[in-house]
């Protein structure tokens, strides 16, 4: 049977291309060569972050910060709260991904996939799960195959053995102590979470702060928010080789200006990134162009070199959101099949990653504006300045506004606070419909909420952040 399109992977960006192709009519089939329904329901976002609330709620018995009240965090049975979470991971997979299928009516073919026919006449093959094989032609095809933990070449690591984002969120034992390579998002998110279940964590990053692609006060920030949970911090560290196995390992570690150092501990987690999944799909005979990082190169409309051939998601290599996935995925089917001219504006994309306090973002670092040949008038609002934090008694954070200079048109904002995540979709807001500082200060915000924060910060490039008031206007 040949279909208007054949979409090779089953995350995010490939159920918006599939729902999308589908609203107007044209026949799908998705190929999935492992579980339905990619990173984010499975080993991603949904598991993640219900491991982490777990994490919050026993941390926050053990921590209590308010007077007369006192609470306590009890051992955790890690099979039972792993266990939870694949119920969890099973019951949104099949509401969000196999039933919706079902109801949108395209065929899932298991299996992996990879193209024939030469560049003129795409075809794919694929090796079918339950046996046998399927020739599947179309005239529009959707590589969305997403990416993968990435390994350093480590000496001694795969002898000793590791975990990865995904196979550490399948432990039914906690461990003891933990080295976490990596401190950006997935690193920063399962060191916390563990840390706070009660394993003895340490980081380890190559750069010289912690969230090294952040503003360097969200950097501090979130460094002093671990230290005081005594989450072990590790800057410019380089973990130069590994040895054990799977009942003690050891990692060399070195750190700039600072003596070698050989620490035991007992699991090694590996979060140093992701790289895109191309192996295997024989995109060189398709005529389809690759990167360095094994990236699908594709244009401002998801098209790659062969232009009956498209691409969506991590594997295009840009920023790793499901929601990201899924715009490509929606303009890269309706490119393909209505010559839609859709391109995905990511101005102002807001971004998070769920430590708690959480690092949230949106648009360009001082940095980048700068860079970008565009004087920048910035401001950094302590916590300390915001009512909500100090009433909740958690002032860790700061909120950081990037303005041009001259014109105080919003440029970025970056916040590390509690409820970052929410916060950040108002200055999304903000960034995208051009809004000045001026602007923001003058908008309605309630009073005891975090948001509020966005206003006192626009505030700040008039008043002093002593002077800062609910009242001022």
């Amino acid at each position: 049977m040949r279909y208007d399109l054949a979409i090779t992977g089953s995350g995010g960006a490939a159920f918006a291309a599939a729902i999308t192709a589908r609203d107007g009519g044209a026949s799908v089939v998705m190929i999935e060569r492992g579980t339905t329904g990619g990173t984010c329901v499975n080993t991603g976002c949904v598991p993640s972050k219900a491991l982490l609330a777990a994490a919050a709620a026993r941390h926050g018995a053990g921590d209590q910060r308010f007077p007369g009240i006192t609470t306590q965090a009890g051992p955790v049975d890690m099979a039972a709260l792993t266990g939870g979470k694949d119920d969890l991971v099973a019951a949104m997979r099949a509401s969000k991904y196999t039933d919706l299928a079902a109801d949108y009516g395209w065929e899932i073919i298991a299996g992996p996939a990879r193209f024939t026919g030469g560049p003129d006449a795409p075809v794919l093959q694929v090796r079918r799960n339950d046996g046998g094989t399927a020739t599947v032609e179309a005239g529009q095809y959707l590589v969305a195959t997403g990416a993968a933990p990435w390994i350093p070449p480590i000496s001694g690591l795969a002898g000793a053995g590791y975990l990865t984002s995904t196979t550490a969120m399948e432990l039914t034992e906690l461990p003891e102590s933990m080295l976490v390579i990596g401190g950006n998002a997935v690193g920063l998110e399962l060191a916390q979470m563990f840390a706070r279940l009660g394993t003895r964590v340490t980081i380890a990053e190559a750069l010289d702060r912690l969230a090294p692609f952040d503003e360097p006060e969200v950097s501090a920030a979130i460094e002093d928010a671990f230290d005081d949970e005594g989450i072990g911090i590790r800057t410019a560290a380089a973990v130069r080789s590994v040895r054990g196995d799977a009942t003690a390992r050891s990692a060399i570690i070195t750190t700039a200006g600072g003596p070698e150092r050989e620490l035991a501990y007992g699991q090694i987690l590996v979060a140093a990134g992701r790289r895109p999944v191309t192996a295997g799909l024989n995109l060189d005979a398709a005529g389809v162009k690759t990167g360095g990082r094994g990236e699908i190169i594709t244009d401002e409309y998801q098209r790659t070199a062969n232009p009956r051939i498209w691409a969506a998601g991590d594997v295009t290599g840009g920023p790793q959101f499901v929601y990201t996935a899924a715009a490509q995925g929606s303009a890269a089917a309706a490119n393909a099949l209505r010559n839609a001219g859709r391109a995905v504006d990511y101005a102002a994309l807001p971004r998070v990653t769920f430590t708690s306090p959480a690092i949230a973002s949106a648009g360009l670092t001082e940095a980048e504006l700068t860079g970008q040949g565009v004087a920048c008038d910035c401001r950094v609002l302590p916590l300390s300045a915001v009512p909500r934090a100090v009433v909740a008694r958690d002032t860790r954070g700061v909120v950081k506004l990037v303005a041009e200079a001259g014109t105080g048109r919003v440029r970025g904002v970056h916040a590390v606070a509690d409820g970052a995540g929410e916060m950040i979709t108002a200055a999304s807001y903000a960034i995208r419909a051009r809004m000045t500082v001026t602007d923001l200060a003058q908008a309605w915000a309630p009073y005891l909420t975090m948001s509020e924060a966005l206003r006192l910060a626009a505030q700040a490039f008039s008043r002093d952040v002593s002077r800062l008031s609910c009242c001022a206007a």
